[in-house]
């Protein structure tokens, strides 16, 4: 080529390169843009409800300790999360609330007080002055604030007031008046309040004397932990049980399903295209319909439980692992099966001793990863066959309450995973490298 039409070769490849450099971030910008507008983010930053968010966040990592009065019996409760195993009666009392002549005094960390006299609530709030309330049947809710220039922190109608301050949380409404005070930590982790170990130090039921006298220290605090009603620590290890099942029983049952079909779907083990097409179209049905529409279709027809989440991963994992596997087989080295077909070996020993090696690696590398992917993703269908921990956790959510036993949740599902992947590593070094 002449001198000349290289150098106008060169020039328009030079061109070509500037216009793709601008027109990449051109474009890159432009959808940035429109994802802007057309997924509403200006509304939904208006639309956002920080305040819930602040709740929700405290909620996880502390717990509340009731004080409610029935405005309709006018009987007080105090109790940690509302729960009724975690009710104080009047003898142990937290130290900072009193009870008495059909009042109650609540006196906070931060200097602030609460007073529920009646059916008048005041709430004297550092650095702000005093809130008074009242409810009525005939009026509703009344308070001396001025509607008008409420803070933030303050949420106030006809029916409802709330006040929520970093150290407690007050709501009127006509049929009770609640105050909900914030700690640090997760109280009664351990032991409800009725358990004669609650309070206990360690110390004390290890080496103390017998504190209940029907049973040793360290089996009733045993079986009061296990037992605790409130975070029902043995029905959460079950669930975790049940959520390692049927990841195990899904992703080893594809395993088995998927290898002999995956023959089928292999160019050099089916010659008919027939055969192969068919064998193909069936994991591509199988892992293009997503486990959680096999969940649904088989809550349906086989009802809740495990089973049914074991059989939605199957079915899924069946489809990738008849994938992964027959790509796996059309790689094989051909010459290991020629040379036991030269030895007079039947076409199973083929198999067997020819390909089955082969594939070895390829096979526990893939189902031990699916087995790690597949123990998250059992706990989403656990939410909707009823089984496993995913159970527990949308339980917990429903309850808008209990966010510490959702982050108590969360975290085991993590430590979960974590262990799923530290085994399938050490089962793959051991199994496939031999270390």
């Amino acid at each position: 080529m002449p001198a000349p039409d290289m150098h106008a070769a060169a020039r328009r490849l030079i061109a070509r390169k500037r216009v793709v450099a601008i027109a990449l971030p051109l474009l890159l910008l432009a959808y940035l843009v429109y994802v802007f507008f057309a997924f509403d983010i200006p509304g939904l930053a208006q639309r956002a409800r920080w305040d819930n968010a602040r709740i929700l966040v405290s909620d996880s990592y502390s717990y509340k300790t009731h004080v409610e009065r029935n405005n309709r019996t006018g009987a007080f409760t105090v109790a940690v999360e509302g729960e009724r195993k975690g009710t104080y009666d009047d003898t142990n009392l937290p130290g900072w609330v009193a009870l008495g002549d059909g009042r109650a005094d609540v006196t906070l960390d931060d200097g602030g007080r609460i007073e529920i006299d009646g059916d008048t609530v005041r709430y004297d709030v550092p650095g702000f002055g005093l809130i008074e309330a009242r409810q009525t049947q005939a009026e509703g809710v009344t308070t001396n604030l001025d509607a008008g220039t409420l803070p933030d922190w303050i949420s106030y109608s006809d029916t409802r007031l709330m006040v929520t301050t970093p150290e407690a949380r007050l709501t009127l409404t006509r049929a009770r008046t609640e105050v909900f005070v914030y700690a640090f930590g997760w109280e009664l982790f351990f032991f409800t309040l009725d358990s004669p170990y609650h309070g206990e130090s360690l110390r004390n039921i290890l080496f103390g004397p017998q504190i209940d006298p029907a049973r040793g220290n360290i089996a009733g605090a045993w079986q009061d932990f296990w037992g605790n009603s409130i975070w029902r620590h043995g029905d959460t290890a079950w669930a975790l049980f049940e959520t390692v099942l049927m990841a195990f029983l899904g992703t080893f049952g594809a395993a088995v399903v998927a290898l002999p079909l995956a023959f089928l779907a292999a160019r050099n083990f089916a010659p008919l295209i027939a055969i192969r097409l068919a064998a193909r179209r069936l994991f591509d049905f199988l892992r293009g319909v997503d486990g959680l529409i096999w969940t649904i279709l088989l809550s349906r027809a086989f009802g809740p439980g495990p089973m049914t989440g074991a059989l939605a991963i199957l079915f899924t994992d069946t489809g990738s692992f008849g994938k992964l596997f027959s790509e796996a087989l059309e790689n094989v080295d051909g010459r290991q099966i020629e040379g036991l077909a030269s030895t007079g070996a039947r076409p199973v020993q083929r198999y067997r001793f020819g390909v089955i090696p082969q594939l070895v690696p390829v096979l526990l590398s893939q189902v031990l990863y699916f087995l790690e992917s597949n123990t998250r993703s059992a706990t989403i269908i656990g939410a909707i066959t009823g089984g496993g921990i995913g159970l527990l956790l949308t339980q917990a959510m429903i309850t808008q309450k209990d966010w510490e036993e959702v982050s108590y949740y969360i975290i085991l599902i993590v430590l979960l995973v974590m262990a799923m992947d530290s085994l399938s590593g050490w089962l793959r070094r051991k199994l496939i490298r031999g270390d």
